[in-house]
């Protein structure tokens, strides 16, 4: 079971011979709060510093649309009459009857009128898809893994992350959609193209910045009460604190510095598993081989 965020600063205290402290959320002492200062530094470090499989998350979501009817009006940028709008937001793409291509909602003004981003091509009353084409990261999203973007509804790997001028090739040109979904992170949102009229589910992993997690399992970003614990190792997080403690007084860390680089090293390597390297490698025989030919009856 991992320590509390009260036994790691206890722990670093009292290797450092500074007052073992009986608190440390709202605890007054300048050590106190200099040493969970640092701590939570050191949690926001390595964070980066590696692809830790316990911040590794698998995120999911099915996609959003709404086809309805609507009233367009040459050169205006409002709908009116429309029939569905209910979940509409900022965040939907809209095609359809006298709808330009790449036009987005702006604003929901009441249940029945939509303000879009471009003006109506024409008058009179048609079919509307509203998609939802940008979606929300999760709240503890940090950096997305590559290759595992998958559109699970048809067993297809999503094609991404698509770069700027390609983004808008597909969105404003006149071969924009195809059986293949797109994706980018922009504005720190995941979009997705082309727009989607039936419920699709997407999913992707990416690594959490919560590395703290409360008494209740609660995921955090940052250590704030004294019953919290991390999903690092403990000693490493001690070793770390005790090397940030002497950076900021600005005593020889040479020391602690090998301590510290030496444990986080065998972490690092006991964190998750390696693939087996062999420094002569073959094909496998998928095929027709001396594994799998029978011993009588060949060719029979």
């Amino acid at each position: 079971m991992s320590q509390t965020m009260l036994q790691l600063v206890q722990q670093v205290t009292a290797e450092l011979n500074l007052a073992v402290p009986s608190y440390v959320a709202g605890n007054p002492s300048q050590d106190t709060q200099q040493i969970l200062a640092l701590m939570n530094g050191a949690g926001y470090d390595l964070v980066k510093e590696y692809d830790w499989q316990a911040l590794s998350k698998e995120y999911g979501f099915y996609t959003q649309s709404i086809s309805t009817t609507a009233t367009t009006t040459e050169g205006s940028y409002i709908l009116t009459n429309v029939a569905q709008s209910t979940g509409l937001t900022d965040q939907y793409s809209v095609s359809g009857y006298n709808v330009p291509q790449s036009s987005y909602v702006v604003t929901l003004d009441n249940p029945t009128t939509v303000t879009l981003s471009q003006k109506m091509t024409g008058s009179g009353s048609g079919n509307i898809l509203f998609a939802q084409t940008i979606y929300d990261m999760p709240a503890d999203f940090e950096t997305i893994t590559d290759r595992t973007q998958w559109d699970k509804t048809k067993h297809w790997e999503m094609l991404g992350p698509e770069d700027a001028q390609q983004w808008q090739w597909l969105k404003s040109g006149y071969i924009s959609t195809g059986p293949r979904a797109r994706w980018r992170i922009l504005g720190g949102k995941f979009q997705i193209w082309p727009l989607m009229n039936t419920q699709e589910y997407l999913s992707f992993e990416y690594r959490s910045k919560g590395w703290a997690e409360s008494s209740t399992g609660v995921v955090k970003n940052s250590f704030t009460q004294d019953a919290d614990t991390t999903v690092f190792d403990d000693r490493l997080m001690v070793l770390f604190t005790k090397l940030k403690y002497f950076q900021v007084k600005s005593f020889d860390t040479t020391a602690l510095m090998q301590d510290y680089v030496r444990y986080l090293n065998v972490v690092k390597a006991n964190d998750k598993g390696s693939a087996n390297l062999s420094f002569a490698p073959y094909p496998s025989k998928v095929l027709i081989g001396y594994a799998n030919i029978p011993d009588t009856g060949y060719g029979s």
